[in-house]
């Protein structure tokens, strides 16, 4: 396991677990945020979906990777490039939680984050979580294709998969 690609909804806890396995598996992880928008010194801007590519290409060029994020058309490659595909699958209870969690946490100044964490961050964040469930079935479905080697987890403190 060299590649692996670690998708899930918001606050599922896909950071978390890419730090976890990157520590534990002494191999690079990436947020794929961070690939799609890019930050420079003046300002961040969303990359098209063929910097993307680029970008992702060259870092395989190194070997081995951990990519994390929601499932978004522009990275579909992943799915075919890594070894192992987890998909974080967090109750939706906790994710909610999470969700307005992080929100009071960034507004405290105890979190950062990349983006302008106001309240319409946070009701597109509810939306995204909403309209993941509403298609939660075409996901599945895709899922499906990889099916040899997708692992589940429903915690993101489940590392015993890893050899």
């Amino acid at each position: 396991m060299k590649k692996v690609l670690i998708i899930g909804i918001v606050a599922s806890g896909k950071t978390t677990l890419a730090k976890r396995l990157s520590q534990k598996m002494n191999v690079p992880w990436y947020e794929l945020d961070d690939i799609v928008h890019h930050q420079t010194p003046t300002r961040r801007y969303k990359r098209t979906a063929d910097e993307q590519v680029e970008v992702i290409m060259d870092i395989d060029k190194n070997g081995a990777w951990i990519f994390e994020g929601t499932d978004r058309e522009s990275y579909q490659c992943l799915f075919d490039m890594a070894d192992t595909i987890i998909f974080l699958d967090t109750p939706l209870w906790k994710r909610r939680i999470r969700i307005v969690t992080r929100f009071l946490k960034q507004k405290l100044g105890i979190e950062k984050c990349h983006y302008k964490s106001d309240l319409t961050m946070l009701k597109m964040m509810y939306k995204w979580t909403r309209d993941f469930e509403s298609n939660r079935v075409s996901f599945e479905s895709k899922l499906q294709l990889y099916q040899h080697k997708v692992i589940r987890l429903y915690d993101n403190k489940d590392l015993s998969f890893v050899k």
